[in-house]
């Protein structure tokens, strides 16, 4: 019996290693074959379903709302709310949950990528690799999951719709917006369908090519949205959010954005819980990274902060120190909660699921960003879970603002969005499947536009029904934020 039971692991593990061989020896439909498929698909959902929009019944938008504020920092929650309360566009960023409510019944091909969750044209940007080249992608990985790959990019034309509107766009010009990233999103996946695997994995759109893309009159405007990213160093940083305290940098209070503590919301000292963090997130860094960030000490931390979906959610800054005080580092810890995504999206493999939720946040972006921050890793603070990485690294996007950018200027980013998402999805999903379905014409580029144009009625009615309820004290708002 005793020898039964030793000789159990090893015909486990022989099994395992059988089977991982007959995976990698099976043959392997070629491009064309798996395109045809994809394109077979469209008898069984044609493109132009994914024109419909309609509500169900039991998607009630303040009622999710109101169930994400329960897990959130009370005192945060009225500035979470007054940031949606500012525009429709302002509510749509806020309001992914109640997107993914909306997207899970609609007709998918059921093939599927690892989807950003949240993907709205304010959630790309430029950042650093780790060759210091600044390249452009997809920067906001909280709600990623695998997931259908048209939810993606029916939340990123309707967004587009739907920021045109805020920037004064008409109804032409609105439509212009989210066609151009739906087409380019399918140019390009068709483009990324003829590529070898490698080729697509290493692909990056860095600064160059970017500048390439846009039109002679949008240049100038670009260069210097990357010359602005290129002086977004830890000096910089460090320059605007400290103050000398004692021959020694101190983040700067800005209430309530900016807040030190000398406890956790659990009544835990902050110095003992950002060094258990700390303990815990070197074990998720690779050994020759972990040993750089082992040679900083912890200088200071402070609550912040961050975003409009993201607002209430637990998150610090913590200043670190190397060689001298010219020497700074600013990492960012970003509570990660459940994905949006996770009720409709099915189930994932719990022999490959994360125990935290930071983990997969952390996973998906190294698998669909493709330069991601060497320092990008996970921890846990009084059982919470969070994702870390450095604040600000030579970090930049595009103004979203009526008197910054114009509708004509936001079709011409809107094309690089559909770019960033194509290469994101091409990563780690099936190319050449997503390119047969979505085929040449613009079949699927008018359905979609029709969808963006019904679901942005719905999000400014979301955000008017919203308004009046702040109005009756229904929802409560802050106020001078």
């Amino acid at each position: 019996m005793a020898r039964a039971e030793r000789d159990e692991p090893d015909h486990e593990q022989n099994s395992r290693a059988q089977a991982l061989a007959s995976e990698f020896t099976a043959p392997r439909p070629s491009v064309e074959e798996r395109m045809a498929a994809g394109k077979a698909l469209r008898e069984r959902i044609p493109r132009a379903s994914h024109a419909a929009f309609e509500r169900l019944p039991q998607v009630d938008p303040l009622a999710i709302l109101e169930a994400q504020a329960a897990t959130r920092l009370p005192q945060l929650v009225p500035v979470r709310h007054a940031r949606m309360l500012q525009s429709p566009f302002a509510f749509l960023r806020g309001s992914a949950a109640v997107m993914a409510a909306d997207l899970a019944p609609s007709p998918t091909t059921g093939i599927r990528v690892q989807a950003c969750g949240d993907m709205h044209v304010a959630n790309f940007g430029v950042f650093a690799s780790a060759e210091r080249q600044l390249v452009f992608a997809i920067n906001d990985f909280d709600e990623t999951q695998p997931g259908p790959w048209e939810w993606d990019v029916k939340r990123l034309a309707a967004s587009a719709f739907v920021a045109s509107h805020h920037l004064g766009g008409d109804r032409s010009e609105r439509e212009a917006a989210a066609r151009a990233a739906v087409q380019s999103y399918r140019e390009r996946i068709r483009r990324y369908a003829g590529m070898g695997l490698l080729e697509t994995w290493y692909d990056t759109i860095h600064s160059d090519r970017l500048i390439e893309s846009l039109p002679p009159g949008w240049r100038t405007s670009a260069h210097a949205v990357l010359e602005k990213a290129r002086k977004r160093t830890h000096m910089q940083v460090l320059d605007k959010l400290t103050d000398l305290v004692d021959d020694q940098h101190r983040i700067i209070e800005q209430h309530p954005f900016i807040v030190r503590s000398p406890l956790t919301s659990m009544g835990r000292p902050v110095d003992e819980a950002i060094g258990h963090c700390m303990a815990h997130y070197l074990e998720s860094l690779a050994p020759e990274r972990r040993l750089l960030l082992s040679r900083y000490r912890i200088v200071d931390a402070a609550q912040k902060v961050v975003g409009v979906g993201s607002v209430g959610t637990r998150c610090w800054i913590v200043l670190m120190q190397g060689r001298d005080e010219d020497d700074p580092l600013f990492l960012q810890l970003k509570e990660a909660q459940p994905s949006v995504l996770a009720p409709f999206a099915g189930d994932v493999d719990p022999a490959h699921a994360p125990a935290n939720q930071g983990e997969r946040v952390v996973r998906g972006q190294r698998l669909i960003q493709g330069s991601p921050d060497i320092f990008l890793g996970w921890g846990v603070i009084d059982g919470v879970h969070f994702y870390i990485r450095q604040l600000r690294d030579m970090k930049g996007g595009i103004d979203l603002a009526p008197d910054v950018t114009s509708p004509g200027g936001l079709v011409e980013y809107c094309k690089l969005c559909g770019w960033a998402l194509a290469l994101a999805h091409a990563k780690s999903g099936d190319a050449a499947m997503i390119g047969g379905y979505l085929g040449k014409s613009d079949a699927f580029d008018d359905a979609l536009v029709e969808f963006a144009a019904a679901y942005a009625a719905q999000t400014r009615a979301d955000h008017e029904r919203f308004a009046e309820a702040a109005k009756e004290g229904l929802v409560e708002v802050a106020t001078g934020v």
